[in-house]
């Protein structure tokens, strides 16, 4: 469902989407409205769901995570029972961050997160003694150029 956003909502979100932790005073000073408009907005956009959650950040690098890794998922067969089994192995494993069901050539593309190769081995392992692939090749990440959660809005 497409929430209307008006220019103080949009002003909201960029800010907060920067820095989640701003007080409320700072924020309405920033975004040219009263602290209680500036509340009441907040409530809305959570209410309706534009809000999903307010989060920390953090730095894989300093919490020996260094590796970054897209997993290729192609399955070999597409039987009932297959997908939820692929969920509930993918929710439990806390490496991964991003799970997409894919068009073209691909099923599945994983984003995962580990601390070295020998890492993502014992992910690979683990996984693939949980639901059946039929093939599973892995991207390495050499260098991050962009990496951000922030939504143009």
């Amino acid at each position: 469902m497409r929430v209307e956003l008006d220019e103080h909502d949009r002003r909201i979100l960029r800010s907060l989407q920067k820095d989640t932790t701003v007080s409320l005073d700072a924020l309405a000073e920033r975004v040219t409205l009263s602290r209680n408009a500036c509340w009441r907005r907040i409530k809305r956009l959570e209410e309706a769901g534009v809000i999903r959650s307010r989060v920390a950040h953090l730095n894989p690098d300093a919490l020996g995570l260094g590796l970054s890794v897209f997993v290729l998922i192609r399955v070999g067969s597409h039987e009932p029972g297959w997908l939820d089994q692929f969920k509930a192995a993918i929710a439990a494993m806390p490496e991964v961050q991003g799970a997409h069901r894919m068009t073209g050539d691909l099923d599945y593309v994983l984003r995962v997160r580990v601390a070295d190769v020998a890492g993502y081995d014992q992910f690979y392992k683990r996984l693939i003694a949980r639901v059946p692939i039929a093939d599973v090749s892995a991207s390495f990440v050499m260098e991050d150029l962009k990496d951000t959660t922030e939504l143009p809005v």
